[in-house]
């Protein structure tokens, strides 16, 4: 008993019963944003007050982000496919793909030179006198860089069972994309022989998304016991990094924007939808990944809430949303990266010219292709452009506890510019519904991940609505 932690066990009381206050919420018919934005305010007092006694807590939390992750790659698969044979022909997935692509990559530009900008306005790091010698760690960094040629030869699948347990979305995306265009050209000239096939993808995608639909219901009491623990230990960090304190500051405000104005700009001008609406629909996932720092993670609960909530058809959310965990990442590959190596070149007083800062542009958007969206990726992009541009990477060393604390800010971004690019994508290709984005539709129980309200108005309309026709709410 002499080893027993009264103030964690109390930390775990206390969680208990915050848990009992969101449930009675939720009986009392409190929206699913409502009560994660509930459970993000309240996570962060019990992290305060019980700040290094969250053991008990953190047990929640890590429960939860394995039972997610683990449905992540046979999700992907099931939406890949399903989205895939559902679009019927090779033209409209080179369109939805190509068009993916290239508005996941353009939100990571944008963010790279929305960092650039900030980082040279603000001259962050001038005259900080850093001590590189005799800084350790820096051999475990540079032993994450893998050769170029090792880096796309993993992109591919090599052992699918391998790439599912290490969650390798691209080799994951690719092999299903495999299967899913050689379904379409047997389709295209027998289209009975292979009948059964799509029916079999359907009806999985219908168990998975209700499968998914359970998980998503915990997210609040998840995200509860997940900020405890961030913000329990980005406290700790800050007290230890108060001198790069103006680091952090620029990075958070550069997510921030790059997550609110740069994206409510594209959502506005390229997808026609109220930028207000739009993030108020989008909410869960930001916050859910601003707690978790897995946009990977988060991948169920976004392809929930563009289905259900912004009115994406399941092809281009099924699509794009996984592709947007690999690709683009303007938090993680775009904004920290950038600000990391003008802080570096301003504190190490080296003269940069504009070739090298549009160098450093070009190697940001390269990092992005294959990153994986889990905890640490942004410490990993970083170190693979500071050796590429040749700064010294002991800098990163210094600026891991805040790497830590902005790695939440980052995710989140990352995650609002893969929605961005979803609804984007969708409005281009005619598929994004006004209704739903609006309220007045919602999906067929069965047809989409279960939905982000629980007090979504009940379905009317034909017993056997047809997979991607929304059915419209009377309300």
């Amino acid at each position: 008993m002499a080893d027993l932690d009264w103030l964690s066990l109390g930390a775990l009381g206390a969680t208990a019963a915050l848990f009992l206050g969101i449930f009675l919420l939720r009986r009392a018919g409190a929206g699913f944003t409502l009560l994660t934005v509930s459970a993000l305010v309240v996570g962060i007092g019990v992290g305060l007050a019980f700040q290094g006694h969250l053991a008990y807590v953190d047990v929640i939390g890590t429960v939860y982000v394995n039972v997610i992750t683990a449905i992540v790659a046979p999700l992907i698969i099931v939406s890949v496919l399903s989205s895939v044979t559902s679009l019927g022909s090779l033209a409209k997935l080179r369109t939805i793909g190509l068009s993916s692509v290239f508005w996941l990559l353009l939100t990571n530009l944008i963010a790279i030179l929305l960092t650039l900008g900030l980082a040279l306005a603000t001259g962050i790091g001038t005259g900080v006198d850093l001590e590189l010698d005799g800084v350790e760690g820096t051999s475990s960094l540079t032993g994450l860089l893998r050769p170029l040629d090792q880096v796309i030869i993993d992109l591919f699948p090599s052992n699918l069972a391998a790439d599912l347990s290490s969650n390798n979305i691209i080799a994951i995306i690719l092999f299903t994309l495999l299967i899913a265009v050689s379904y379409l050209l047997v389709a295209d000239r027998k289209p009975e022989k292979v009948r059964a096939f799509k029916d079999l993808v359907d009806a999985t995608r219908r168990v998975f998304f209700k499968a998914v639909g359970f998980i998503i219901a915990l997210t609040p009491y998840a995200v509860l016991a997940l900020v405890a623990s961030t913000t329990s230990t980005a406290v700790a960090r800050l007290e230890t990094a108060a001198s790069l304190v103006g680091v952090l500051v620029i990075a958070l405000v550069a997510c921030f924007v790059d997550a609110y104005l740069v994206n409510g700009v594209l959502v506005k001008v390229f997808a026609d939808l109220n930028p207000f609406r739009f993030f108020r629909l989008i909410t869960p996932p930001q916050y859910t990944a601003f707690t978790t720092q897995s946009s990977i993670g988060t991948l169920p609960l976004t392809i929930s809430t563009l289905i259900r909530k912004v009115g994406v058809s399941p092809e281009v959310a099924g699509f794009t949303a996984p592709i947007g965990t690999t690709i683009g990442m303007p938090g993680c590959a775009g904004i920290w990266p950038t600000l990391v190596a003008v802080f570096s070149v301003h504190a190490l007083g080296i003269e940069y010219t504009p070739l090298d800062y549009a160098v450093l542009v070009v190697l940001g958007l390269l990092v992005s292709l294959g990153t994986a969206g889990v905890p640490g990726t942004a410490i990993i992009t970083a170190t693979a452009v500071l050796t590429a541009v040749g700064l010294p990477v002991e800098v990163l060393v210094l600026l891991i506890p805040i790497s830590a604390v902005a790695g939440t800010a980052s995710t989140m971004a990352n995650v609002t510019a893969a929605a961005t690019s979803a609804a984007i994508v969708a409005r281009r290709a005619g598929a994004l519904d006004d209704e739903v984005f609006a309220g007045r539709a919602t999906y067929a129980e069965d047809d989409a991940p279960a939905a982000a309200e629980p007090e979504a108005a009940p379905v009317t309309g034909p017993e056997a609505a047809p997979a991607l026709e929304p059915v419209r709410a009377g309300r």
